[in-house]
């Protein structure tokens, strides 16, 4: 016995139970397009979507292969959501069983009326996923500049994170210039970025008034809008400019350019990208308080310790070395005298590089330090770990004020050799450095002068002392 086909109502409700249990777009597309094809049995069915938003997307089902004829019957039922029209089902050919009839289109209509409302709530769950994706990207972007250090790495951050979100080509952040235009000072795009970086929006383009408003930018195409001046324009299609604006405070903007023939943005897209970029702006000036407020700490930690230095260190010091020198201006014995001598010299060298210390303390930890003294230290400080201790450095005279660059470099490049030679040598275990200017020459010459003494004994002690002395004029 041959099993009978389900009858047409029992069909059209699997068609439209299958229709309304899916929330991903497509394939509730696709199962209309299926349980249409089924319930009336055409050839072809075809569902075109005529909502800009969805891109003019078109799902075919064809269970008979083989071409339609253009004398084949056809019939066509438009599909509505909320009162709009979303698109047209579209069916060909009937093989062996003659024209559409009365009831297959109304058949159709019902399936029409169901796959409207599930359509509608494919929508509202597709947003509703945008909404948590662009909510959770900017609680990442959030969280990320409050915990790095650069300003570069910061823009990075919001350009890359935003372009993913968008499914665009490029995330692109715009700085304002000192000529009246915008610059491209970040692009993060999977693609040849070549020549992105740098391009300008002139002065005086009807983009550019906007966005200095504050106001948001939508482009259909960049390639062709008259108001996008870049050169890069040509790469790309629709795309969204937004101000990166907190607190009246326009920081730049961001731009999130498709590629040319690329989808364009739906409103929700537009709504939720705006929002990101006030998030990621509010974000971006924290962070940068932030980093203010880091570097406003330091700097008060380093003046605290170097008035410490100054005040109770130094201070004590001095008095210490005033107590020797008194004793040892009185009358006794040479040895304590030689001794008592020796400690004042001690004492001399421990303020010199105290105070040494506190100048560089003094130095703004986030710029690099310009000055030949904190360079000298660097250089020592560097060659610590070979020697096995800090060389003990003193500085005599404005150093950093009296030195050319030109001759700091070459001082630089002889305390290198010198300390390079001195760490090869065994048995070494004092190194003293001096930096002296004015050091006047043999013949009266202003000049600096670079002493590098290992073992502090000099050239006297028995042989295992040495000095290495270098002079330039100033």
């Amino acid at each position: 016995m041959t099993a009978q086909p389900a009858p047409r109502l029992s069909r059209l409700l699997e068609a439209l139970a299958g229709v309304g249990t899916d929330l991903d777009l497509r394939s509730v597309l696709q199962r209309i397009v299926d349980g249409a094809a089924d319930l009336t049995g055409a050839h072809r069915a075809a569902l075109v979507v005529t909502d800009p938003g969805e891109g003019g997307l078109a799902e075919f089902r064809a269970p008979h292969p083989g071409p339609v004829p253009d004398s084949a019957p056809r019939l066509r039922v438009p599909i509505h959501v909320r009162d709009e029209e979303f698109g047209e089902l579209r069916l060909a050919g009937r093989p062996g069983a003659g024209p559409f009839t009365v009831e297959d289109e109304q058949l159709l209509r019902v399936l029409a009326v169901q796959a409207g409302v599930s359509i509608g709530n494919a929508r509202l769950y597709e947003t509703a996923r945008q909404r948590e994706r662009w909510i959770e990207g900017a609680a990442a972007v959030t969280t990320a500049l409050l915990t790095e250090e650069g300003a570069d790495d910061a823009l990075t951050t919001v350009a890359e994170r935003a372009r993913l979100l968008a499914a665009a080509s490029a995330g692109v952040i715009l700085h304002p210039t000192a000529e009246g235009g915008m610059e491209i000072v970040t692009a993060s795009t999977p693609e040849d970025p070549d020549g992105m970086v740098g391009a300008t929006i002139t002065p005086g383009s009807p983009v550019l008034e906007q966005l200095l408003g504050g106001e948001p930018v939508f482009i259909d195409d960049s390639a062709t809008d008259p108001r996008m001046t870049t050169h890069v324009r040509h790469r790309f299609g629709p795309s969204m400019m937004l101000p990166l604006q907190a607190s009246g405070r326009l920081i730049g903007t961001l731009a999130l350019p498709r590629r040319r023939g690329g989808r364009p943005y739906t409103d929700v897209e537009r709504l939720l990208a705006t929002q990101f970029a006030s998030q990621a702006a509010l974000a971006l000036v924290l962070a940068d308080a932030r980093r203010g407020r880091e570097r406003l700490a330091v700097y008060e930690d380093r003046d605290r310790i170097a008035r410490d230095l100054h005040d109770l260190v130094v201070q004590r010091l001095f008095a210490t070395g005033m107590m020797l020198e008194s004793t040892e201006r009185r009358p006794g014995a040479d040895d304590v005298r030689d001794i008592l001598g020796r400690a004042v010299d001690e004492l001399r060298s421990t303020v010199q590089e105290v105070r040494t210390t506190i100048f560089a303390l003094q130095q703004p930890p986030a710029e690099p330090p310009a000055g030949l003294r904190v360079r000298v230290l660097r250089e020592t400080a560097s060659a610590a770990a070979r020697l096995g201790a800090a060389p003990s450095t003193h500085f005599r005279g404005a150093v950093d004020t009296r030195v050319p660059d030109r001759v700091a470099d070459r001082l630089l490049a002889a305390l290198s050799e010198a300390l390079a030679d001195v760490s090869a040598r065994p048995g070494v275990t004092r190194v003293e450095v001096a930096v002296e200017t004015p050091a006047p020459s043999a013949g009266g010459r202003e000049g600096v002068r670079l002493r590098v003494t290992a073992d502090g004994e000099g050239d006297g002690d028995g042989g295992r002392g040495t000095t290495v002395t270098w002079w330039a004029p100033l």
